[in-house]
This record gives C-alpha cells, structure tokens and sequence, in this order.
C-alpha cells in the first residue's frame, strides 16, 4: 500500500474510532499477525512479530524459525546457509527471525485479518469508554436522544457511547423526542460483555446540585455549602444551603438577581419549584424555615434516644389558618421539610396542641402538681368557647400559648427526673452481684409468706429486691401484708446475702494454691458401678410346698386390704405401732418364729398390695429388660390362672398356700 493511502486509512480509522494511534497499531499488528498464522497454518507456539512502519508506509512479518541442516518444514525450519545470510553467526539449533512478509495475503488471509482488527478494536473501544465514563460518576453529561421506548430512553454520548435513562429516573410529565439534546447525571456505569452500561438519572437530588455548582459561582468556588436537598422530581424541591465565607448571603447567591439564577435551573427541571432555605444548627430553627411559608409558633422536640435516623420527633405548633399551608398539597410540605431535616415532624394547631396538653395534664396530676388549678380552669374555659365557636382574642391565644410552654416545661423536668434516677439505677446495680439478679427469692430464706407477697408486687430475683432496698425501702413497706416485722426480717436476710457474697471475694484469695493431696484413695464411679452390679441383690426366698408347681403372680386387687381382711385370708399381719428401735426390731424378729413355707404365702399376698397403702417404698430391684424378653419370646401360650386359697395347717400356726382350678361349676380339682 503506498505511503498517502496507508496514512489516510490509519487517520479515518482513528477518527472513526476516537482511539489514541498506539492502540490501532497495536490492533493492526494482532490482525496482521492473526492473518499471517491462518493462512500459512503455522502454530500458536510459533513467535511471529508484525514491524509497522508508519512513516514510510511499510509492513514487514518476522517469524521464529530453527536452524537445521535438512530443512523438512520451511514454515518452522530454515538452513545453515540461509541463516547465516542474516547472521553470519548463526548454528544449528539456534533460533532466528525471518522476514516472511507476502506478497499478497489474498481473500481469506485479508478477511480475516479485517475480523480480527475490528473485534480488536471493538474491545479496545470498550475498555477506553467504561474507562473514561467510570471517572465521571456523579456528574453531568450531555448527549442526543437516540430512541424513545416506553421504559427508558437511550442517549447518545461522546466517545460513541451509549446512555440509559430509565423511566424511574425521569422528571414525571417531561417529553422527550428523537434528535433532542438532553442533560443528565451519570449515576451508574456497569461493565457487561456488550460494552458499559451506563445509568443517567434526572429525578436524583444530586442532578439539582449540580446544577447549582453550575449556576451559582459562589458555590462551586466552595463560598457557599450546600447542607442538605430534599427533593420531588417535577413538582417541588426544598435546598438548604449556609455561607463559609464572611459577608455572603448564601440565600442571595443562589437566587440571583430577580431571581435570574434559580429560574434558569427551575427552566432545565421541567418548571420544578425550588425553596432556598438558610441552614441552621438549631434543630428548632431549621425546622421552622423548613416549614416555610407557613408561620410556625412553637417547636419541641423529642430527641430519639437511641439516635440514628429520624433523629426524634418535632411537634410543630401553628395558628388554625396556617395550618393547611404548612402541610401542603396532600402533605407535600411538610413531607419535604421531615427529609430535608431528617426529623419526624407533627403539626397541630395551637387549639389543638392546648386540649392534648390539658388532657395530659390531668392524667398525670401528680406529676403536675406545681400547676396553678386556675391556669387550669381558665385553659379549659378558652377551649370551650373555641369548641362552641366563638373566636379568640390574640391575648387569649396568648394564654394557650403560656400554658404550652409550661406543659413543656414540666415534661423536661419529668425526661431530666427520669434520667436521674436511670442513672443511679445504673449505679446500684454495680454494686449488687451480678448472680443476684438469676436467683430467686427463695434463695433468701424468707418464711414463704413473704416470698409469695414480693413475687406477686413484681420482685422475681434477689437482685431486684435488693436494689428496690437501696432505692426506695418505704416501697416495699407499702405493700399489703408486709409490716415492721416483715420489713425485719427481709433486711436481716438482705443484710447477710450481701455478707456473704462480700466474703467470697476474700476467701478466694486467701485460699491456698494448691490442695493437699488426700491420704485415702477414692473409688471412682466406674468401680462403684462394678461392684453393684457383681453385688447379688438381698431378697427373702421361700421353696414351695412339695408337689406344687411354680408359682403365678397375682393380680393386685382394687382396694388395699386391711389388717382384718388379712386376718379372714388367714394371714397375720403386725404392724408396729410407733415408730422405733422397739418396733424395728420386733419386725426383724417376727419372721424367725415362723416357718418358710408361712413366709412364702404371706410373702405372696402382701407383694400384690400397694405400697404406698402399707406405708412402704418400693423396693428398687435389679432388673434385666434384655433376659425379660427372651422369657417373653420363649413362651407359647398362656396357662389358666389359679385360685389361690391360704390353709391353716392343724395343730400348727402356719399357713399352706393352696392353687386350684375349676372345672364343673361346683367341682375343684388341685393345680
């Protein structure tokens, strides 16, 4: 390509596509090298290198080739001679480059390298624009609307960029058509595989800031600080704004001469009204320039405690006829000044304001003792006459407005009260013991009376009792049920829990480091475990009477027997009267004097009484769940139950157990 043609290819190019020369002859040489390596088939391995020559209009391809005595592939290999034509140093198995610039690429090496040098510089393009569009976050850029759609509209931008202004970003009623030119505030920049995706915004409060950064030198000299902008797109915005610099009217600079300023930014917002507000650190100030043009009477404030945002609540107090004004259309200004303040904001007329405070007042009476009851009486009597529909006389206003103050003036007494007493709650509690406050009053010792009384007045843990006492004992002395004597009793037992907890401290630090070791050694539990179960279990056997077979058990009776219902069985049964060594020992004796086979019945028949009628607990007997259900598995049918009879045998005072079973109604036959 002569030297003219090549230039001004390379210059449309880099007009075309605003990129810096360095790039495109970076491109050109990949699509060059690109085309070079499909049209010979020489590997990805293989180095190629692209020489462009600018000035003189010149393209020359160097390839990596090996020196070999026998040359096999002349696009990989070379020889020693032709080698050494370009360096008379050359030997074999050395690598050099070779000039293997062609004559003519022809139609698919020049295709190709025109794919390649466009996706290039497609990439390359994309880079530069996410590049130079990230840097400009926040600000202004102007562009030419491209396409309208029903969701956004699309700009164009510098730098064959594209912009997305989406629906929800856009000033409500404003109208835009193809070919117009369009301002707005780069407010995103996202980096897809298409290309950047940039996000401009129009209804963002930043738009309206820098367009007063534009039109008011004073501020983007940084004379003038905007504080805060609380704004809705298209209908209203309100601007607070405070001067740095001495001798400035903040208010006047963004306003301009006949207002020439704030016109020419209400013009770009589609005929959006704008208040410039003079800021000021008093909340109650700004709140009430906020609320401007309504005329506000009082504000209080009620900070939030735990801070953060809203940062409290402001109860605004305006005249009946200021009212719908400083509420707005549909609440439009007052919703404005609550985001330009960061403060909730509640307006009530001062009629209003004044039957609340009353009514407060007298529910809390107490608190409001120090009130006179004729500001009281003559309060209520003003807000008749307004409810009856008479007008009241600016004096009479006057009164109301005294009395809110007053109101006022006793809830701060009451917040500051509050707070006091928080903090020497806060105090006590640091010197009571933490565990006091998990333990319950039983944990005292107090008679249950007492306990039953302080649990249902609301004192659940000793630490709760025990900081009741240090704030307030007549509290507790007022409760129903509770005298001096209790009041005693409960400070003894307050008096040494605390004792006790103050010598724990004392006693861990005079305690040795180290326990002496015990002279006799201690079983562990494993042993002990072992050696109950090895342990046979004691237990009273009896063998039964020859000839009988084994026994079944019996099934408990409803009613526990009595001493003289045992004796019509023909058992006996003694039971010692009181309780002693005498009577413990005549019923070890007792079962000595009778026979084994006497035992065994009466053993029999006392074993399916309840134990709690006998006044007996329960013998705990080892028991081998795995034996039981193998017993259970080997039996095959269920044998008749038998009739068991107790006789007296002649002659003698035992007891012979007797089964039978019956066969015929009036027949029984031995088991």
């Amino acid at each position: 390509m002569p030297r003219s043609e090549m230039l001004l290819a390379f210059n449309e190019l880099m007009e075309e596509r605003q990129l810096p020369p360095e790039m495109i002859v970076e491109a050109l040489k990949q699509a060059i090298a690109s085309a070079y390596r499909k049209t010979t088939g020489a590997p990805s391995s293989q180095k190629v290198d692209v020489v462009f020559d600018l000035p003189k209009g010149q393209i020359r391809v160097l390839a990596e080739k090996e020196i070999v005595a026998e040359v096999k592939d002349p696009h990989l290999e070379i020889s020693l001679a032709e080698a050494r034509k370009i360096n008379p140093e050359a030997q074999i198995g050395d690598f050099i480059m070779v000039d293997v610039t062609p004559r003519d690429f022809g139609r698919i090496a020049a295709q190709t390298a025109r794919q390649v040098l466009k996706q290039r510089l497609s990439e390359l393009e994309r880079k530069m624009q996410y590049d130079h569009f990230s840097q400009l976050v926040g600000e202004i850029v102007a562009g030419v609307v491209q396409a309208v759609h029903l969701q956004e509209i699309v700009v164009g931008l510098e730098k064959r960029a594209e912009g997305h202004l989406p629906r929800k970003e856009q000033i409500p009623g404003e109208r835009f058509h193809v070919h117009d030119r369009i301002r707005a505030l780069l407010l995103e920049v996202k980096e897809t595989s298409k290309g950047p995706y940039i996000v401009l915004s129009r209804a963002h409060p930043n738009f309206l800031r820098r367009l007063l950064e534009e039109e008011v030198p004073e501020i983007y000299r940084g004379e003038v600080e905007i504080r805060a902008i609380a704004r809705e797109p298209g209908r209203r915005s309100k601007v607070a704004v405070s001067a740095i610099a001495p001798n400035i009217d903040p208010v006047g600079a963004c306003v301009g001469i006949r207002g020439v300023r704030i016109q020419a930014i209400m013009r770009e917002l589609n005929g959006e009204k704008i208040d410039v507000i003079l800021w000021d650190p008093n909340p109650a100030v700004f709140i009430t320039k906020a609320l401007s043009p309504a005329r506000v009477l009082r504000v209080y404030l009620r900070p939030n405690p735990e801070g953060g945002i809203p940062r409290g609540t402001a109860t605004v107090v305006v005249h009946e006829n200021e009212l719908s004004q400083a509420i707005g259309k549909e609440g439009q200004n007052v919703r404005l000044a609550a985001k330009l303040t960061r403060w909730r904001i509640d307006i009530k007329s001062l009629v209003e304001a004044a039957s609340e405070a009353l009514e407060r007042v007298q529910q809390q009476r107490e608190a409001f003792d120090w009130m006179d009851d004729a500001t009281l009486e003559q309060v209520h009597s003003l807000l008749e006459k307004k409810q009856a529909g008479r007008p009241l006389t600016p004096e009479e206003y006057d009164v109301l407005l005294q009395f809110l103050d007053m109101v006022e003036q006793g809830h701060r007494r009451m917040e500051e009260e509050r707070r006091r007493k928080a903090e020497e709650e806060r105090a006590l509690r640091e010197e009571i013991p933490a565990q006091a406050f998990e333990q319950t009053l039983e944990h005292l010792k107090l008679p249950p009376r007492l306990v039953v009384l302080l649990t249902n007045a609301g004192y659940a843990t000793v630490g709760d009792l025990l900081l009741q006492w240090k704030q307030n004992p007549d509290a507790i002395l007022a409760l129903n049920g509770i005298g001096p004597r209790a009041m005693e009793t409960i400070r003894k037992a307050l008096e040494a829990y605390e004792a006790q907890y103050a010598a724990e401290p004392e006693a861990e630090e005079a305690a040795p480091e180290a326990l002496p070791e015990p002279t006799e050694t201690v079983e562990t539990l494993e042993q002990v475990v072992a050696e109950a179960e090895e342990a046979e279990p004691v237990s009273v056997t009896a063998q039964p009477v020859e000839g009988e077979a084994e026994p079944m058990p019996l099934e408990a009776e409803e009613e526990a027997p009595t001493a003289q219902a045992l004796e019509a069985e023909g058992v006996e049964a003694s039971v010692p009267e009181a309780a002693g060594t005498e009577g413990t020992a005549e019923a070890e004796a007792e079962p000595e004097t009778l026979d084994m086979e006497a035992i065994f019945a009466a053993e029999r028949v006392l074993s399916d009484l309840p134990l709690e009628d006998l006044g007996e607990e329960e013998p705990e007997v080892p028991q081998e769940p795995k034996k039981k259900k193998k017993k259970a598995k080997k039996k095959k049918a269920k044998k008749p139950k038998p009739f068991v009879e107790l006789e007296e045998v002649e002659g003698e005072e035992i007891y012979v157990a007797r089964r039978r079973r019956k066969r015929d109604e009036d027949e029984w036959e031995e088991w």
